[in-house]
């Protein structure tokens, strides 16, 4: 290989807000290295994970369209360098965080350095499926609409992974997908219990595709019920309080129609609003939660039922990058405060709400419990052993 361009997709989400430069220099510097007479690498394009290529859940196809148009048509603002466009960029939108730059494309003497042609090889270094199968489907799939391609390149297209094992995407990948097996939904659907999955679109794969061990299709579709309430396509920190609303709706209608064992929700707000550092906005969106729970809930006890409130790690707790050293806020130049957009290491709740045991339940407390314990206390509750290969339950019966 002679020629090779890299088209990145900036964080600025699961770490420092605007750390991009501390990436890209080094290895705008590392590529220079490389190359010499013989080999020629570059980096080609790039933009916002949150603003081009990187969609999910068909949530907003227009950021694979914009992707699209920067990657392969090399259509987008011009700079001679990556480390200008990322500096321009920032000083025309103030304030913006490295995951909501716009696209751009490198250019020399005027013209692209690497638009994706016919016969070129694309590789796709994601190791996520869900923000990678919509990209992987408009390199592989002629027929898909959701995109305006005047130009469809024929490439050899690989994904670091298989992405989706249910429907192929892609075709060729570099590393087998684990097989994830005797997953939690599966082990209910075995015992004939009825479930239930909701989610807004933002997390509706977490409740499904990724609950069931990247597999998109239901394990019994006569005792299953998947419910998508639309995201809305807008900032999240413009509507922080997003369908968590409307989930609590339909759940409440679905509980009450009694047909339904086990179910489960996942609230998009914290994560999601927690994401982009702004910090009156995620208090709205944890409020809103608040809200929907005290609804929730209530029902919940209507019903006799039980419910487990967790989470898979902390987002909206911690708004502000810390000072190792003072363990203080850390600061800007001109004083405010550095956001924090990643997610947060902090142990999260674990919450049991019974009011159907007369208090004979509660939940085992100890630094090693983790998330992987929750499958089986559930089961545990429905009144069903857990398998011996999942982590132990931490319900206690007093």
């Amino acid at each position: 290989v002679g020629k090779v361009r890299v088209h990145i997709l900036l964080d600025g989400r699961d770490v420092p807000a605007t750390s991009a430069l501390e990436y890209v220099e080094p290895f705008e510097a590392f590529l220079a290295d490389l190359s010499d007479g013989d080999f020629d690498a570059k980096i080609a394009s790039g933009g916002g994970r949150m603003k081009i290529t990187m969609d999910r859940y068909g949530a907003d196809w227009s950021m694979v369209q914009r992707g699209w148009d920067i990657h392969v048509m090399g259509d987008g603002p011009a700079y001679p360098n990556t480390s200008t466009a990322i500096k321009d960029l920032r000083d025309q939108n103030p304030g913006i965080g490295d995951q909501d730059l716009p696209g751009f494309v490198i250019q020399e003497n005027g013209e692209s350095i690497g638009k994706i042609v016919d016969n070129d090889s694309v590789i796709f270094f994601n190791f996520r499926g869900d923000r990678a199968l919509e990209i992987s489907q408009a390199f592989e799939n002629e027929n898909v609409s959701n995109i305006t391609r005047s130009y469809c390149p024929k490439v050899t297209y690989a994904g670091m992974l298989q992405y989706d094992g249910d429907d192929m995407i892609p075709a060729r990948f570099l590393v087998a997908p684990p097989s994830i097996k005797n997953t939690m939904g599966e082990q209910i659907a075995s015992t004939g219990l009825t479930q239930l999955a909701i989610s807004e679109t933002q997390k509706y794969g977490h409740v499904t595709y990724f609950w069931n061990g990247n597999r998109s299709g239901m394990f019994d579709d006569s005792k299953e019920k998947y419910i998508e309430i639309p995201s809305d396509v807008i900032p999240f920190e413009q509507r922080p309080w997003m369908k968590a609303a409307e989930i609590t709706d339909a759940l409440i209608k679905e509980l009450k129609a009694g047909q339904y064992d086990f179910a489960r929700v996942n609230y998009a707000n914290g994560d999601m609003v927690g994401h982009t550092g702004d910090y009156q906005a995620s208090m709205i969106a944890v409020a809103t939660v608040d809200a929907c729970l005290s609804r929730l809930l209530k029902v919940i006890d209507e019903l006799k039922g039980i419910a487990i409130i967790t989470a898979d790690h902390g987002n909206a707790d911690e708004m502000y990058e810390i000072n190792k050293k003072t363990k203080e806020p850390k600061q800007n130049k001109d004083g405010s405060f550095v956001p924090k957009t990643a997610h947060t290491l902090n142990p999260v709740p674990c919450i049991l709400f019974d009011n159907v045991s007369g208090g004979k339940l509660s939940l085992e407390a100890s630094d090693s419990i983790g998330l992987s314990n929750v499958a089986s206390t559930a089961l545990n509750i429905a009144g069903y052993e857990a398998p011996e290969s999942w982590d132990s339950s931490i319900l206690k019966v007093n």
